[in-house]
């Protein structure tokens, strides 16, 4: 089982997302183990209070120690050495690629920071990754952590129906997914592609392919340098390097 830890001044806000659809249902069938603490739970400041002035002056306040050290203690087992992440603008951007090695932790805790952040000690002594979902600030730890927890949780197997539920999506092997239909089978005046509608599952798995070379290649140039490419797709990139057109259906001719 995956056992997370999230401390947090907001566990109703964490409840909110991660007690609901895919995550809630792998929570109640106990394929994954999230605890949500409330930092604030731990203070020994008057009123409750969980944040203090910094040293050097300056606008806003830091989080206090004392409370988020506790908080970070409380969670830790006599077994396992948790493997601490803080939420920072200052952090790595998440990725798939982490998002798989987080996966092979067996106890992940998340400190999500508020106001002007924590103090740098504890970063340097008590976290041991640092990590960011974006180049922009929000107003605290919470909604980065539900996007990694989710992308994380969602690869625990059993979560999904099977693992190709997940290892076909886009960034999985550093492509963009292949596009989806469903019923009916025409709407805009667009037709599903005929390939789809072929039952040739080479056809269509080639095809699929195809379409996330194409689609990465339009719209996320810059993954194709990381991306597990074979040689068949290198061939297929040069082959349409230079062509700007608004859809790919010529691959569609091309397959057929």
């Amino acid at each position: 089982m995956t056992k997370i830890d999230v401390l947090t001044l907001f566990p109703e806000m964490m409840e909110a997302v991660l007690g609901e659809s895919i995550i809630g249902r792998a929570r109640n069938k106990g394929l994954i183990n999230i605890n949500c603490t409330n930092i604030r739970d731990f203070t020994k400041m008057k009123h409750g209070h969980v944040d203090d002035g910094a040293y050097g002056g300056g606008r806003g306040m830091v989080m206090a120690v004392q409370p988020v050290l506790s908080a970070l203690e409380s969670v830790k087992r006599d077994d396992i050495k948790p493997f601490v992440i803080y939420m920072s603008p200052q952090g790595k951007v998440f990725n798939q690629e982490i998002a798989k090695e987080l996966l092979l932790k067996d106890h992940l805790v998340f400190l999500c920071g508020h106001y002007e952040g924590i103090d740098e000690r504890i970063i340097e002594n008590a976290v041991d990754m640092e990590l960011s979902i974006g180049d922009y600030v929000l107003t605290g730890g919470e909604i980065p952590a539900m996007a990694v927890i989710d992308a994380v949780c969602r690869m625990v197997k059993g979560v999904l129906p099977d693992e190709e539920a997940f290892t076909e999506e886009s960034h999985f092997n550093g492509l963009l997914e292949y596009p989806q239909y469903t019923r009916p089978e025409e709407i805009f005046g667009e037709k599903v592609p005929e390939i789809l509608l072929s039952g040739h599952h080479k056809k269509i798995e080639n095809w699929r392919r195809r379409q996330s070379l194409y689609r990465t290649w339009k719209k996320r140039p810059d993954m194709l340098k990381t991306a597990h490419l074979t040689k068949s797709d290198r061939e297929y990139l040069e082959k349409y390097k230079g062509k700007r057109r608004k859809t790919a259906k010529f691959i569609d001719e091309e397959i057929k």
